[in-house]
């Protein structure tokens, strides 16, 4: 099982590594409830989100993954995914 989270800093990262999408860490823990599509982000550069992820750590993460609006629920299905290892 893993015990790292995925954090802000890191999707922020992610975001502009995957899909070059700018966005300021604390921004966008601080806005975490806004969707996706209004931070500029589409569903290709999630998709490329999680496969980074699933690379950098060796797992599969949920078909669910892909398909979430918000960063906060994102972050929370995959940190809750690599807590019970489903």
């Amino acid at each position: 099982m893993i015990t790292t989270e995925v954090t802000f800093d890191e999707l922020a990262t992610l975001m502009k590594q995957a899909a070059g999408v700018t966005v300021d860490p604390r921004e966008l823990e601080r806005t975490s409830e806004t969707p996706f599509s209004v931070i500029g982000l589409d569903s290709l550069g999630l998709l490329g989100i999680v496969g980074e992820l699933e690379n950098r750590y060796s797992r599969s993460l949920p078909t669910d993954a892909e398909r979430c609006k918000t960063p906060a629920e994102f972050i929370g299905l995959v940190n809750n995914s690599f807590r019970t290892g489903v």
